[in-house]
Protein backbone atom coordinates (compact mmCIF):
# COMPACT_ATOMS: atom_id res chain seq x y z
CA UNK A 1 0.00 0.00 0.00
CA UNK A 2 1.33 3.40 -1.03
CA UNK A 3 1.65 5.50 2.74
CA UNK A 4 3.07 8.89 3.39
CA UNK A 5 6.40 9.22 1.65
CA UNK A 6 5.31 7.54 -1.53
CA UNK A 7 2.37 9.36 -1.83
CA UNK A 8 4.03 12.80 -1.15
CA UNK A 9 6.38 11.60 -4.03
CA UNK A 10 3.49 11.24 -6.58
CA UNK A 11 2.19 14.48 -5.23
CA UNK A 12 5.60 16.12 -6.44
CA UNK A 13 5.68 14.59 -9.38
CA UNK A 14 2.07 15.29 -10.50
CA UNK A 15 2.66 18.97 -9.65
CA UNK A 16 4.68 18.94 -11.98
CA UNK A 17 3.28 17.37 -14.83
CA UNK A 18 0.02 18.48 -14.08
CA UNK A 19 0.13 22.28 -12.76
CA UNK A 20 -1.43 24.54 -15.13
CA UNK A 21 -2.28 21.89 -17.30
CA UNK A 22 -6.10 21.48 -18.97
CA UNK A 23 -8.44 18.27 -18.16
CA UNK A 24 -10.19 17.08 -21.49
CA UNK A 25 -11.74 13.73 -19.99
CA UNK A 26 -12.33 12.09 -17.04
CA UNK A 27 -13.18 8.59 -17.88
CA UNK A 28 -14.48 6.27 -15.07
CA UNK A 29 -13.49 2.63 -16.22
CA UNK A 30 -14.62 0.71 -13.36
CA UNK A 31 -18.03 2.52 -11.65
CA UNK A 32 -17.03 1.19 -8.29
CA UNK A 33 -13.94 3.53 -8.08
CA UNK A 34 -16.18 6.41 -7.90
CA UNK A 35 -17.34 7.00 -4.38
CA UNK A 36 -19.24 10.53 -5.55
CA UNK A 37 -21.68 11.33 -8.28
CA UNK A 38 -21.94 15.53 -7.64
CA UNK A 39 -20.47 16.81 -8.87
CA UNK A 40 -19.97 14.38 -11.65
CA UNK A 41 -16.58 13.82 -13.12
CA UNK A 42 -17.40 15.86 -16.23
CA UNK A 43 -17.37 18.69 -14.18
CA UNK A 44 -13.29 18.59 -14.23
CA UNK A 45 -13.17 18.69 -17.68
CA UNK A 46 -12.26 21.75 -19.53
CA UNK A 47 -10.44 23.18 -16.56
CA UNK A 48 -6.51 23.96 -15.45
CA UNK A 49 -4.73 22.20 -12.38
CA UNK A 50 -4.26 24.53 -10.32
CA UNK A 51 -2.07 22.72 -7.61
CA UNK A 52 -1.69 18.88 -6.26
CA UNK A 53 -2.17 18.29 -2.39
CA UNK A 54 -1.76 15.51 -0.26
CA UNK A 55 -3.72 14.63 2.86
CA UNK A 56 -2.59 11.65 4.65
CA UNK A 57 -2.38 9.00 2.21
CA UNK A 58 -4.71 11.05 0.21
CA UNK A 59 -3.83 12.90 -3.54
CA UNK A 60 -6.01 15.60 -4.23
CA UNK A 61 -5.75 17.35 -7.51
CA UNK A 62 -7.45 20.98 -7.37
CA UNK A 63 -8.70 22.44 -10.39
CA UNK A 64 -8.66 26.29 -11.65
CA UNK A 65 -12.21 27.48 -10.21
CA UNK A 66 -13.93 24.23 -10.25
CA UNK A 67 -14.18 20.70 -7.92
CA UNK A 68 -11.12 18.70 -6.93
CA UNK A 69 -10.08 15.21 -7.60
CA UNK A 70 -9.58 13.35 -4.73
CA UNK A 71 -7.84 9.81 -5.18
CA UNK A 72 -6.73 6.98 -2.23
CA UNK A 73 -5.27 4.12 -3.26
CA UNK A 74 -5.80 1.87 -1.13
CA UNK A 75 -3.66 -1.33 -0.80
CA UNK A 76 -3.15 -2.59 -4.77
CA UNK A 77 -3.66 0.76 -6.50
CA UNK A 78 -1.44 3.00 -8.56
CA UNK A 79 -1.04 6.14 -10.80
CA UNK A 80 0.47 5.40 -13.99
CA UNK A 81 1.67 8.23 -15.63
CA UNK A 82 1.66 8.37 -19.89
CA UNK A 83 3.14 11.23 -21.75
CA UNK A 84 0.74 9.97 -24.43
CA UNK A 85 -2.17 8.06 -23.42
CA UNK A 86 -3.56 5.59 -25.73
CA UNK A 87 -5.95 6.58 -28.40
CA UNK A 88 -10.02 5.34 -27.93
CA UNK A 89 -11.85 5.06 -25.35
CA UNK A 90 -10.72 2.10 -22.61
CA UNK A 91 -13.25 -0.42 -22.14
CA UNK A 92 -14.88 -1.64 -18.95
CA UNK A 93 -13.83 -4.79 -17.15
CA UNK A 94 -10.51 -5.81 -19.54
CA UNK A 95 -7.61 -5.75 -16.96
CA UNK A 96 -7.06 -3.29 -14.14
CA UNK A 97 -7.61 0.22 -15.22
CA UNK A 98 -9.88 1.56 -12.76
CA UNK A 99 -9.87 5.68 -14.58
CA UNK A 100 -8.23 7.66 -16.80
CA UNK A 101 -7.45 11.44 -16.60
CA UNK A 102 -6.51 12.75 -20.29
CA UNK A 103 -5.18 16.52 -20.81
CA UNK A 104 -5.16 18.66 -23.20
CA UNK A 105 -1.58 18.02 -23.92
CA UNK A 106 -2.14 14.14 -24.82
CA UNK A 107 -0.44 13.14 -21.87
CA UNK A 108 -2.36 11.95 -18.44
CA UNK A 109 -2.52 9.08 -16.02
CA UNK A 110 -4.23 5.86 -15.92
CA UNK A 111 -5.55 5.02 -12.10
CA UNK A 112 -5.24 0.63 -11.87
CA UNK A 113 -6.01 -1.60 -9.21
CA UNK A 114 -4.87 -5.14 -9.05
CA UNK A 115 -6.71 -8.02 -7.31
CA UNK A 116 -9.81 -8.51 -6.12
CA UNK A 117 -10.97 -6.60 -3.67
CA UNK A 118 -11.59 -2.89 -4.68
CA UNK A 119 -10.62 -0.55 -2.28
CA UNK A 120 -9.09 1.79 -4.82
CA UNK A 121 -11.82 5.27 -4.57
CA UNK A 122 -11.68 8.37 -6.47
CA UNK A 123 -14.22 11.17 -5.22
CA UNK A 124 -15.18 14.34 -7.20
CA UNK A 125 -15.98 17.08 -4.56
CA UNK A 126 -15.77 20.81 -4.04
CA UNK A 127 -13.61 20.73 -0.76
CA UNK A 128 -11.42 17.84 0.36
CA UNK A 129 -13.25 17.61 3.71
CA UNK A 130 -16.04 16.00 2.34
CA UNK A 131 -14.71 12.97 1.77
CA UNK A 132 -15.06 11.25 5.08
CA UNK A 133 -11.26 9.58 5.10
CA UNK A 134 -9.69 13.16 4.71
CA UNK A 135 -12.48 14.82 7.16
CA UNK A 136 -10.98 12.63 9.89
CA UNK A 137 -7.47 12.56 9.54
CA UNK A 138 -5.07 13.15 12.31
CA UNK A 139 -2.10 15.75 11.82
CA UNK A 140 0.49 14.97 9.07
CA UNK A 141 3.54 13.95 11.10
CA UNK A 142 5.85 15.66 9.18
CA UNK A 143 4.13 19.20 9.66
CA UNK A 144 6.24 21.98 10.88
CA UNK A 145 4.08 22.37 13.96
CA UNK A 146 4.12 18.42 14.73
CA UNK A 147 6.96 18.86 17.30
CA UNK A 148 7.12 16.32 20.38
CA UNK A 149 5.28 18.40 22.80
CA UNK A 150 2.01 17.24 20.29
CA UNK A 151 3.29 13.27 19.29
CA UNK A 152 3.51 13.11 23.42
CA UNK A 153 -0.47 14.40 23.96
CA UNK A 154 -1.68 12.18 21.04
CA UNK A 155 -0.16 9.10 22.98
CA UNK A 156 -1.21 10.12 26.58
CA UNK A 157 -3.46 7.63 27.56
CA UNK A 158 -3.88 5.98 24.37
CA UNK A 159 -4.26 1.84 26.14
CA UNK A 160 -3.82 0.35 22.34
CA UNK A 161 -0.54 -1.48 21.08
CA UNK A 162 2.18 1.15 19.33
CA UNK A 163 1.54 -0.94 15.85
CA UNK A 164 -2.08 -0.15 16.35
CA UNK A 165 -1.74 3.66 17.61
CA UNK A 166 0.65 4.60 14.87
CA UNK A 167 -1.43 3.03 12.12
CA UNK A 168 -4.60 4.72 12.89
CA UNK A 169 -5.40 7.58 10.29
CA UNK A 170 -7.38 9.37 13.01
CA UNK A 171 -4.66 9.51 15.51
CA UNK A 172 -1.81 10.68 13.08
CA UNK A 173 -2.01 10.75 9.43
CA UNK A 174 -0.35 8.89 6.88
CA UNK A 175 1.42 5.97 8.26
CA UNK A 176 0.73 2.41 7.21
CA UNK A 177 1.89 -0.90 8.06
CA UNK A 178 5.11 -0.82 6.23
CA UNK A 179 6.63 2.41 7.95
CA UNK A 180 5.14 1.70 10.93
CA UNK A 181 6.99 -1.47 11.28
CA UNK A 182 10.02 0.31 9.98
CA UNK A 183 9.73 3.41 12.59
CA UNK A 184 9.53 0.84 16.00
CA UNK A 185 12.69 -0.89 14.13
CA UNK A 186 14.21 2.31 14.16
CA UNK A 187 13.21 3.02 17.93
CA UNK A 188 13.97 -0.38 19.26
CA UNK A 189 10.49 -0.80 20.25
CA UNK A 190 8.19 -3.48 20.41
CA UNK A 191 5.13 -3.28 18.06
CA UNK A 192 2.98 -5.12 20.90
CA UNK A 193 3.98 -1.88 23.80
CA UNK A 194 1.22 -0.14 24.93
CA UNK A 195 1.48 3.36 23.87
CA UNK A 196 0.26 4.70 26.83
CA UNK A 197 3.17 2.97 28.87
CA UNK A 198 6.03 4.95 27.96
CA UNK A 199 8.22 7.12 29.42
CA UNK A 200 9.06 10.51 28.28
CA UNK A 201 12.55 9.05 27.12
CA UNK A 202 10.63 6.54 25.27
CA UNK A 203 8.44 8.67 23.54
CA UNK A 204 11.40 11.30 22.58
CA UNK A 205 12.84 8.65 20.82
CA UNK A 206 9.49 7.28 19.32
CA UNK A 207 9.32 10.66 17.77
CA UNK A 208 13.14 10.70 16.42
CA UNK A 209 12.59 7.65 14.92
CA UNK A 210 9.07 8.44 13.18
CA UNK A 211 10.54 12.10 12.02
CA UNK A 212 13.51 10.55 10.67
CA UNK A 213 12.10 7.35 8.61
CA UNK A 214 9.96 9.12 7.10
CA UNK A 215 11.97 12.40 6.38
CA UNK A 216 14.15 9.66 5.12
CA UNK A 217 11.73 7.74 2.72
CA UNK A 218 10.54 10.83 1.44
CA UNK A 219 14.20 12.56 0.38
CA UNK A 220 14.82 8.69 -1.20
CA UNK A 221 11.76 9.12 -3.24
CA UNK A 222 12.23 12.41 -4.57
CA UNK A 223 12.20 12.60 -8.05
CA UNK A 224 11.97 8.93 -8.63
CA UNK A 225 9.53 8.40 -11.43
CA UNK A 226 6.13 7.39 -10.50
CA UNK A 227 6.47 3.79 -12.15
CA UNK A 228 9.24 3.17 -10.02
CA UNK A 229 8.47 4.33 -6.54
CA UNK A 230 7.31 1.19 -5.18
CA UNK A 231 10.86 -0.50 -6.34
CA UNK A 232 12.41 2.42 -4.28
CA UNK A 233 9.98 1.80 -1.51
CA UNK A 234 10.63 -2.19 -1.19
CA UNK A 235 14.41 -1.43 -1.42
CA UNK A 236 14.54 1.00 1.33
CA UNK A 237 12.78 -1.32 3.94
CA UNK A 238 14.68 -2.36 6.86
CA UNK A 239 12.44 -5.43 8.30
CA UNK A 240 9.06 -4.68 6.38
CA UNK A 241 8.49 -7.55 4.00
CA UNK A 242 12.03 -9.53 5.19
CA UNK A 243 11.01 -11.98 7.46
CA UNK A 244 13.53 -14.77 7.50
CA UNK A 245 16.43 -12.65 6.26
CA UNK A 246 19.22 -10.97 8.13
CA UNK A 247 18.44 -7.83 10.31
CA UNK A 248 20.83 -4.94 8.75
CA UNK A 249 21.68 -3.69 12.33
CA UNK A 250 22.57 -6.56 14.38
CA UNK A 251 22.01 -10.05 11.89
CA UNK A 252 19.53 -11.61 14.28
CA UNK A 253 16.52 -13.13 12.01
CA UNK A 254 13.62 -10.71 11.38
CA UNK A 255 10.25 -12.30 12.35
CA UNK A 256 6.71 -12.18 11.74
CA UNK A 257 3.45 -11.80 13.03
CA UNK A 258 0.65 -12.63 10.78
CA UNK A 259 -3.00 -11.53 10.82
CA UNK A 260 -6.00 -12.58 9.35
CA UNK A 261 -5.28 -9.81 6.30
CA UNK A 262 -1.70 -8.61 7.18
CA UNK A 263 1.46 -9.48 8.87
CA UNK A 264 3.93 -7.31 10.87
CA UNK A 265 7.97 -7.90 10.93
CA UNK A 266 10.32 -7.21 13.54
CA UNK A 267 14.03 -8.17 15.07
CA UNK A 268 13.63 -9.89 18.50
CA UNK A 269 16.91 -8.80 19.31
CA UNK A 270 16.32 -5.23 18.16
CA UNK A 271 13.10 -4.87 19.66
CA UNK A 272 12.01 -7.61 22.17
CA UNK A 273 14.81 -8.33 24.08
CA UNK A 274 15.73 -11.09 21.88
CA UNK A 275 11.97 -12.85 22.71
CA UNK A 276 9.79 -13.78 19.59
CA UNK A 277 6.25 -12.66 19.60
CA UNK A 278 3.82 -14.81 19.46
CA UNK A 279 2.33 -15.73 16.01
CA UNK A 280 -1.05 -15.40 16.26
CA UNK A 281 -2.15 -17.27 13.28
CA UNK A 282 0.14 -20.28 14.07
CA UNK A 283 -1.19 -20.12 18.01
CA UNK A 284 -4.71 -20.38 16.34
CA UNK A 285 -3.92 -23.47 14.15
CA UNK A 286 -2.09 -25.40 17.19
CA UNK A 287 -5.26 -24.78 19.57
Amino acid sequence: MPELPEVEALREFLTEHLTGQEIVRVLPVAISVLKTYDPPPTALEGRPVAAVHRHGKFLDVETGGGPRLVVHLARAGWLHWKDRLPDGVPRPGKGPLALRVALATGAGFDLTEAGTQKRLAVYVVRDPGEVPGVARLGPDPLADDFDEARFAALLDGERRQLKGALRDQGLIAGIGNAYSDEILHAARMSPFKLAASLTPEETGALYTALRATLTEAVERSRGVAAGKLKAEKKGGLRVHGRAGQPCPVCGDTVREVSFSDSSLQYCPTCQTGGRPLADRRLSRLLK
